[in-house]
């Protein structure tokens, strides 16, 4: 059948199985959006600013597992998109792009809004096209969701021009096969390294699973939990990895890495093996390269053989499918308890000191880490989404709420995307309509994106927004705290009225000003039909705890400050960090790191927190 271009975009989407896209039109996309009319089986959600349309994009992917959907126009609209693809990019989370363009013949004119936009995202996606013919656009699109979604999943962007969506040629889905003889996703690792992978397991002492997101992408939770109960192996999950063992699991240690638990990274620099099942290694899971497990032999699964020692050096690599390397590896794994190990990680579990945050009693303050637990608590036994944005309140979530099943917790890591949760929670809530959706935002991150609650009314859905309120670039804040001697600057942050402004949008705002207003606000929220906005005054100056300073050895962590560790320690010591610009800071409040040894906090008053 003969069909325009911008018909055939259409068509294709359809063949897809999309059934969601979210876009802005713009006058080289015109054609499309003019197109769009004829194909009701596609839902368009109307965002407020293109970035906003890749998060939700994104969103929707990482809920679902499907390949997420974004449209804009050309120049700003294309350019306004980058943000949200780098974010899809780092986390591998599999989008597809499709940008208007100019007329084929205006290409390199500087013609009204023109941008390079391929050139601009090469970069930033797995690959990118520009169509300059309607008879090639079929194609492009067919291998953009192919690419999209194979191997290590990724954005692929496809640039068409105005002209190129109006021209009508003849339609032909099967001919349009993707065609891509250079492109290789699969890979499969030689039989002599799953035999060595398999020595270095049946003799380690000391073994430890390092679990990351490409577990979720080859859905292999089961076979990871059957690996490590077999074999008598701790599991430790970086940030993206949260959700796909389940908390509860005996097996599963928790979070590793900067703001991970303190015996975990413990446990990392004592391992004799470390397994890493699809993750990369990133500078916020290891600290200090040169220090790093300096003791353990190393094998890495992973799809993407650019992965392999780019940051650390492995003993061996196990390249493909994840799912399908530990089911060739199985066979040949021996039944293993490590009682000794185990009771290792149990002492120094046991001795690390304990997050005091939930203890407190309540004495009029509020902290974010009693906000972000009261809300698991209410929202334990439902199939739940968290989207979070970044900074304190991120880190916050992933320590206080205790996620069972995978994709369950949407946060933007690699990039560490200020502005990503709500755009991103409107594209999770597309992907599962019936789940619970709960947003966790700082009120610098969240004023980002704030006009996306214009969309959330405009398409009448249902989210739970809390704004972790502190009146500060928290993260930024509390390093100008350690490692600036408390010099703010540009970080103390004014913002609306919350409740005000989500009335603005016909939303429901709370604002909850202590802890024993969250549990009845929280259970409240929930019963209302629409969207409700919480203003959350927590806490200004608290910080997130334990913590590796940048490029410090993993398991040197700054702990929380406690009153009775003041007292133990007293201040007759001294102790010096380096700071960011290469001099010492010299601290006065102690503050208490791995085992027990004496240190100090930069000038930071010593707090109960």
């Amino acid at each position: 059948m003969k069909l325009t271009g911008a018909e055939i975009i259409w068509e294709c989407l359809l063949k897809e199985g999309v059934d969601v896209v979210f876009g802005y039109p713009g006058g080289a996309i015109l054609p499309t959006y003019d197109a769009m009319t004829k194909y009701p089986k596609i839902h368009h959600v109307l965002v407020r600013h293109e970035q906003g349309a890749t998060h939700m994009a994104d969103g929707y992917a990482r809920a679902s597992g499907r390949v997420g959907v974004a449209i804009a126009t050309s120049g700003p609209g294309a350019t306004n998109m980058v943000t949200g693809i780098a974010t899809a990019m780092m986390d591998s989370s599999p989008i597809v792009c499709i940008t208007g363009q100019v007329g084929s013949k205006a290409i390199g004119t500087d013609a009204f809004q023109e941008t390079d936009v391929t050139g601009v995202t090469q970069p930033i996606t797995k690959h990118n096209y520009l169509v300059t013919k309607a008879g090639d656009i079929a194609r492009a699109i067919r291998e953009a969701f192919y690419i999209a979604k194979s191997g290590r999943p990724g954005p692929v962007l496809v640039d068409i021009t105005k002209d190129a969506q109006q021209s009508t040629v003849e339609f032909d889905w099967e001919a349009a096969a993707p065609r891509l003889p250079g492109y290789r996703p699969n890979h499969r690792a030689p039989a002599a390294e799953f035999a060595r992978a398999a020595d270095l397991i049946n003799s380690a002492q000391r073994p430890l699973i390092l679990a990351g997101q490409g577990i979720l992408n080859a859905r292999a939770t089961a076979q990871v939990l059957e690996l490590a109960k077999f074999a008598g192996i701790p599991i430790t999950t970086t940030l993206l990895g949260i959700g796909v063992i389940p908390a509860s699991s005996p097996l599963n240690l928790g979070m590793m890495g900067m703001h991970g638990e303190a015996w975990v990274n413990q446990a990392i620099q004592q391992a004799d093996l470390l397994i890493a099942l699809g993750m990369r290694f990133d500078d916020r899971v290891t600290g200090n390269i040169k220090t790093y497990a300096l003791n353990a032999k190393k094998i890495h699964v992973e799809i993407d053989p650019s992965e392999i020692n780019k940051n650390v050096p492995v003993d061996v690599a196990l390249i493909g499918d994840l799912r399908e390397v530990l089911g060739e590896l199985k066979p040949s794994i021996k039944k293993a308890n490590h009682a000794g190990w185990w009771a290792t990680i149990k002492a120094q579990r046991g001795d690390a000191a304990v997050r005091d945050i939930q203890s407190l009693p309540d004495n009029g303050h509020l902290y974010a880490a009693h906000v972000i637990n009261d809300i698991w608590r209410a929202t334990k036994d439902r199939d739940t989404i968290v989207v979070t944005d970044v900074g304190q309140h991120q880190m916050w979530e992933a320590q206080y709420y205790r996620h069972e099943k995978p994709r369950s917790l949407i946060t933007s890591g690699g990039l560490g995307t200020m502005g990503f949760a709500l755009p991103a929670a409107i594209g999770a809530k597309f992907a599962c309509p019936d789940k619970e959706v709960w947003v966790v935002a700082g009120d610098g991150g969240f004023q980002m994106t704030s006009p996306e609650l214009a969309t959330i009314a405009q398409e009448k859905i249902k989210l739970n927004v809390a704004i972790i309120n502190n009146r500060f670039l928290g993260m930024v804040r509390q390093w100008q705290e350690f490692f600036y001697d408390k010099r703010y600057a540009a970080t103390p942050l004014t913002g609306p009225d919350f409740v005000l402004l989500a009335e603005a949008f016909g939303l429901k705002g709370v604002r909850v000003t202590s802890r024993s207003e969250v549990a009845k606000a929280v259970q409240a929220a929930r019963k209302e039909e629409g969207t409700v906005v919480f203003d959350f005054r927590v806490e200004q100056e608290d910080s997130v705890f334990p913590m590796v300073p940048a490029g410090a050895d993993l398991d040197k962590m700054i702990r929380r400050p406690k009153q009775d560790i003041l007292a133990e320690t007293g201040a007759d010591a001294e102790w010096q960090m380096p700071s960011a610009n290469g001099g010492k800071v010299a601290s006065a409040a102690p503050f208490v790191s791995n085992g027990g040894a004496k240190h100090f906090r930069s000038s930071a008053k010593a707090s109960r927190r």
